[in-house]
């Protein structure tokens, strides 16, 4: 892991607990706002009859969002400082676009999950742990915002670090970091608070700058999904055979045995060409050509992978997925399935269960998954495919579930690894 390399991070929290005000005070006393930025800023407060400067509205961007005081959209920022740059994602907290979340969190290094002092604890929250969990968010860190209006209280602090640890242990997040701040007021946030002088943890801004990011590519199996073939057949060119796409994970080298699947057939990569010329090796997340020692029938969707790693192919998937269409998805439902360049037919086989986020326990047999639920599910598909458990590759484990009448996004998915008597 990388504590210098470019840290993905995204906010998440229920409405009003302070997320583009945070994020909004982070943005300002970092020093990342443009002097135009907060002239607009200060300009569009002042119309709203306040008279300090909304810093919330540094993230709060479309119109309908200004006037009602909530995030709908994913806000995406890039900033930097002395020690490293960040890309943050700040995610709407009300229950109807958790879907949005799940769009901009799937990359994350890191969630940031606030909670407000005052309300502790509340059903949004937890769904928000959930979904940081099933997108295997490798750190999540608990913001107890508003620490202002309770005084300030150690006690209201620990009381909620320690119900959110035991939320977060029971949807399997190993460890939380917590902090407690006053966005408003920036304590905690990028300059340590005289008034919570009893708590000798970083800042928020310091703890991104020092958490780790990115995962060695040499430490896990190269996967290619194949997203366009070249073949220029022109006179300079008339034998060029090439393989198009971004790697997923790991690293290749001239000379590696790969097995491109699902069909299983076997090469050695004769070359790899990138933008900047040819290459003796290449690694995620970069995008590159390879080309192969054997002319072999591959076409957009088709997976590289190492010989001796290769994932598993299969034609019924067990996955958990959070739903994020307002039509329920029901059992026997036909779809297609969307995995990283491939997309194929497939039928909604079961839904096994719903987790209920009261309790953060499963419950069997609902036949359906309405708006934002989260559930089990079994899909089976009418092609092969090759893919990876979740835990294991996020961007080879993950999935879509798409509406073929229309196109439109059904179901965001995370595989389990597929077992051997499932697999062809």
């Amino acid at each position: 892991m990388d504590i210098t390399g470019t840290l993905r991070f995204a906010t998440a929290g229920s409405v009003d607990d302070g997320k583009s005000t945070l994020v909004g005070r982070l943005l300002h006393d970092s020093k990342s706002v443009l002097s135009d930025q907060l002239a607009a800023v200060e300009a569009a407060s002042r119309l709203r009859g306040q008279e300090t400067p909304d810093l919330a509205l540094l993230t709060d961007g479309l119109r309908a969002e200004r006037e009602q005081g909530i995030t709908i959209d994913v806000a995406y920022r890039y900033f930097a400082t002395a020690r490293r740059r960040f890309i943050l994602a700040d995610t709407p907290g009300h229950v109807q676009y958790t879907r949005n979340m799940v769009t901009g969190a799937s990359t994350a290094d890191l969630a940031l999950v606030l909670v407000d002092a005052r309300h502790g604890i509340v059903e949004q929250t937890r769904r928000h742990l959930a979904v940081a969990a099933l997108l295997r968010i490798p750190q999540v860190t608990l913001v107890v915002n508003k620490m202002d209006l309770v005084g300030c209280s150690e006690q209201v602090f620990a009381d909620i670090a320690a119900g959110f640890a035991e939320c977060a242990t029971a949807l399997g997040v190993p460890r939380v970091t917590a902090v407690p701040v006053s966005a408003l007021e920036g304590d905690n946030v990028v300059r340590p608070s005289d008034r919570m002088d009893w708590y000798a943890g970083p800042t928020v801004l310091e703890h991104l700058e020092t958490a780790p990011t990115g995962v060695d590519p040499r430490t896990e199996p190269a996967r290619l999904p194949v997203q366009y073939v070249i073949r220029p057949q022109t006179a300079g060119h008339p034998d060029y055979r090439g393989y198009a796409g971004q790697l997923a994970s790991g690293l290749l080298r001239v000379g590696d045995p790969v097995t491109v699947l699902p069909s299983g057939r076997s090469s050695v990569i004769e070359a790899i060409d990138t933008p900047a010329g040819p290459a003796p090796a290449a690694w995620a997340p970069q995008s590159v050509t390879v080309r192969l020692a054997d002319d072999i029938d591959i076409a957009r969707g088709d997976l590289l992978a190492p010989a001796a790693a290769p994932p598993r192919t299969t034609r019924r998937l067990h996955a958990t997925v959070c739903h994020l269409n307002e039509r329920p998805l029901r059992a026997g439902q036909r779809v297609l399935l969307k995995h990283t360049t491939r997309t194929v037919r497939a039928l909604v086989e079961e839904i096994g269960s719903r987790l209920d986020l009261h309790d953060l326990t499963e419950r069997p047999g609902p036949g359906t998954l309405d708006a934002n639920d989260i559930g089990r599910i079994v899909v089976r598909t009418a092609e092969p495919v090759a893919l990876d458990g979740y835990a294991e590759l996020r961007r080879t484990g993950s999935f879509l579930l798409i509406d073929p009448e229309d196109g439109s996004t059904l179901t965001a998915g995370m595989a389990d690894a597929p077992c051997a008597a499932e697999g062809l």
